[in-house]
């Protein structure tokens, strides 16, 4: 398990014996982007999509990349959102490292990790049943999410590369605003400082093919990294 404030040397970290952070430096100075998936387990799509950039090859160009493919290992491997009788990870941060339930030590060990490595980006992949509709606030599906106003210029960029490449009319892309005060990422963005890093929630419609939400995750990770010069 790594210490709090202790940044990471490049190549494969295990935050937990399953929960695994691939950690890239780049040649040339930049910022840090933080990616994760799979803090749900039934929102698969974030998981298959950095899996398949790793295998890919991708790479920083400049600064530093770190990919969490698998947040939730056990909620990821019942494909259900929260582990068998556990907590909803999304719900429980910063954590608490003497807690007695595991989603609360996680928690605390990623807050740690963000501490440590101060990144400028952290984008958590999610996926929604709900397709996004401006009158229904719980619904997510295509939307880049955010929790701190004004909204991130970041935001409408990520929108507008998303909708210049869509399959249907369905897959249009919007902005959402929708805080919850125990998410990961508003929590670490409150630690961190609103000033300092951008948090994001990547949201896909569960109504399409696996394969396809799959690829748009893909994209918008890329277009993010472009975004910050990281790619």
């Amino acid at each position: 398990m790594m210490r709090e404030l202790q940044r990471l040397s490049p190549g494969r970290h295990f935050l937990t014996p399953t929960v695994t952070a691939h950690v890239f430096d780049a040649p040339q100075e930049g910022p840090t982007v933080l990616v994760q998936a799979g803090i749900h387990g039934d929102e698969i799509a974030g998981v298959h999509a950095l899996e398949e950039l790793l295998e890919e090859g991708l790479a920083p160009k400049a600064g530093r990349l770190i990919l969490v493919p698998v947040m939730n290992p056990a909620a990821y491997r019942a494909r259900t959102r929260a582990a068998d009788g556990g907590l909803d990870l999304n719900r429980v941060f910063p954590g608490d490292p003497a807690g007695p339930e595991p989603e609360r030590k996680l928690a605390a060990i990623f807050t740690g990790l963000v501490r440590s490595e101060a990144p400028a980006l952290m984008m958590t992949l999610h996926e929604s049943w709900k397709r996004f509709h401006p009158d229904v606030p719980v619904s997510f599906g295509q939307t880049v999410v955010y929790g701190v106003e004004p909204r991130p210029p970041i935001v409408d960029r990520l929108v507008a590369a998303m909708n210049t490449d869509l399959a249907t009319a369905y897959e249009v892309w919007a902005p959402h605003y929708y805080p919850v005060a125990t998410s990961s990422t508003e929590v670490l963005v409150e630690m961190q400082g609103a000033d300092r890093m951008v948090g994001l929630c990547i949201e896909t419609w569960m109504g399409f093919e696996l394969a396809r939400r799959v690829a748009m995750q893909k994209a918008i990770v890329r277009y993010a990294l472009a975004e910050c010069g990281v790619i």
